[in-house]
């Protein structure tokens, strides 16, 4: 038996050391195809923004795509993509940008840092020329800031105004026999609209037609002032349809002529000195990102946390704002005395209120000890304003989508759908009278709705009490600009909502000169997953994510997403933005 023992030992001793040195070989493995090598920019190069794709506020890197062939998985950040352009304009190597602007994969706010980038990239001489097959609205309030910008002869450039369509699913639930059971704080608040109503209620057609006429006012002015054109000219082009054809857009001014993708890469060839076609040096921005070090350097530190996503209570993940996730992150950058200022850049429709809540509660001692600036995207309403309404000082984009003071919460009846429809009835034993009121198998009693409608009114009473404690305003004046409205960024600098207009460059700037420091760098959150975390811990994730927009397609995804999102909601008081929008 001893003798038994001993080479039980020794050969579990022995596979115990073989695993570890596999370990450590399979690391050197994976650090040696992931140990990037240097990327050259070469000579000549004109640097391509490609606006098809979407630019996140929390940059994508998988560290085996130039091994699997899937490069368009590295996505730099919009905050990276806005320091390449700003870099590249006094690179001697990049001799123009080159902008892909059929399409356009990122929203007002997003856009317009882009837009505004390249402007400032414009001044140092350099050349910038456009390009698309058939050019969308949202393409072209990019692209109309080029020197030269023209689309395909058989082509052309979308400029119909803007449109809003909501659907409605009260009927629908009718005829399945559900009661959608809702409470909500706010004229405005109309998240939960589609439940309710087969139409838009007058409160909600009012703001959106305000909304979106200021977002359109925007498109209108900035083609104006890059087309030399009127806006009043502009909008009867739109109002009588009059670009119908790629010679239209040619003919009212609002691109400068009609060419293939071949010529217009040898128009640049000529601009470049002759280059030969085949030799033309187009640099995308992944490839971009690793040929130069865009990344300032300093003695102090900045913080700057990136939040995207709904804002849940836990952890969530990447591409959520969880509570304990985000909490933990300020209070680190807090704690850390070699951090002498904390920037949040938000883009969130918002979510739960206790969520918001603790966020906030963080960010508000963190004022005590060190200044907190906050930078809105495309958009920062509801959840993603609560949170942020105590900072020092906020700033949106003209286009940032914000606001929506309110609150819901939403419990459907799903008793009739279960017993008539599918012949199911449920049955059960409790220890206290309340103990089964959040349950979708009955409706709620008088008492219990008093009770859920109190609950929500609680909520936005505190809502506005951050609001007016942080702005310093008076609470009064915040319901009457609250009440769940949602309001464009310049109307929210007009209302007191924000203090500057600017990007997320803007409030870095403004976090130094608060800490009175201008040799900074900065430090990003949440740090970039390692090897192993982004092998193994977003495989799954990935893949399974893969496969469902490969089956349900671009549209289908949106619909599962919202269909998520509305799960998420049932029984949890939200403060979310009460629609999402996209303008094309």
């Amino acid at each position: 038996m001893k003798s038994f023992f001993k080479i039980f030992l020794a050969s579990f001793l022995a596979l115990v050391v073989l695993c570890v040195i596999i370990f450590f070989i399979l690391m050197g493995v994976i650090g040696g195809l992931t140990a990037e090598e240097k990327e050259r920019t070469g000579g000549q190069a004109v640097l391509v923004v490609d606006l098809s794709r979407n630019y996140p506020e929390i940059g994508v890197e998988n560290p085996l795509a130039r091994f699997t062939g899937k490069d368009g998985e590295n996505m730099p950040s919009l905050y990276d993509v806005v320091r390449m352009i700003k870099y590249a304009k006094t690179d001697t190597a990049v001799k123009g940008i080159y902008i892909k602007c059929a399409s356009n994969a990122n929203s007002g706010g997003s856009s317009q840092e882009i837009r505004n980038a390249i402007i400032d990239f414009k001044r140092s001489g350099k050349f910038v020329y456009a390009y698309g097959d058939v050019i969308s609205q949202s393409g072209y309030s990019v692209g109309n800031i080029a020197d030269k910008i023209y689309c395909n002869p058989k082509g052309g450039v979308d400029w119909r105004g803007y449109a809003i369509q909501l659907a409605f699913v009260k009927g629908l639930l009718q005829k399945l026999e559900i009661e959608p059971q809702i409470f909500y704080a706010g004229k405005f608040k109309s998240a939960t609209e589609p439940f309710r109503e087969t139409q838009m209620t007058d409160a909600n057609r009012l703001q959106l037609s305000v909304l979106i006429g200021d977002m359109y006012g925007r498109l209108l002015q900035q083609t104006a002032e890059a087309r030399k054109l009127d806006t009043a000219t502009l909008h009867q082009y739109a109002n009588e349809y009059r670009i119908q054809y790629a010679a239209d857009a040619v003919k009212y001014g609002l691109i400068d002529g009609l060419k293939y993708d071949d010529e217009v890469r040898e128009e640049i060839a000529k601009k470049l000195g002759g280059v030969k076609l085949d030799k033309l040096n187009f640099i995308g921005l992944p490839k971009y990102a690793k040929a130069i070090d865009f990344r300032r350097d300093g003695k102090d530190k900045i913080a700057v946390i990136f939040a995207q996503g709904d804002i849940v209570d836990g952890k969530g993940d990447r591409d959520m704002i969880g509570s304990v996730t985000y909490r933990d992150l300020i209070r680190r950058a807090r704690l850390d005395k070699n951090i002498k200022a904390i920037v949040i850049r938000i883009n969130s429709g918002g979510g739960s209120a206790l969520a918001s809540e603790n966020i906030w509660r963080e960010l508000t001692l963190t004022r005590k000890d060190k200044p907190v600036v906050v930078s809105f995207g495309d958009v920062a309403a509801s959840g993603a304003y609560y949170l942020s309404c105590n900072a020092d000082s906020i700033f949106a984009q003209t286009n940032t989508i914000t606001g929506s003071i309110g609150v819901f919460t939403l419990l459907p009846n799903m008793q009739k759908f279960f017993n008539n429809k599918l012949g199911i009835t449920f049955d059960g034993v409790k220890t206290a009278s309340q103990a089964d009121m959040i349950n979708a198998t009955k409706p709620l009693t008088p008492a219990q709705r008093i009770f859920l409608q109190s609950s929500v009114d609680s909520v936005y009473m505190t809502f506005k009490g951050r609001v007016a404690d942080g702005r310093k305003k008076d609470i009064n004046y915040i319901d009457s600009i609250g009440q769940g409205r949602v309001w464009s960024g310049s109307r929210a600098l007009e209302l007191g909502l924000v203090d500057r207009l600017g990007g997320l460059e803007d409030a870095i700037a403004c976090a130094a000169r608060m800490a009175k420091t201008s040799d900074y760098r900065l430090r990003e959150y949440p740090e970039p997953h390692n090897v192993l975390e982004m092998i193994f811990g977003g495989y799954e994730k990935d893949a399974t994510q893969s496969a469902m927009q490969k089956e349900l397609g671009e549209d289908g995804m949106k619909t599962y997403q919202t269909i998520k999102r509305v799960k998420q909601m049932v029984g949890v008081t939200q403060a979310r933005m009460p629609f999402e929008m996209t303008f094309e």
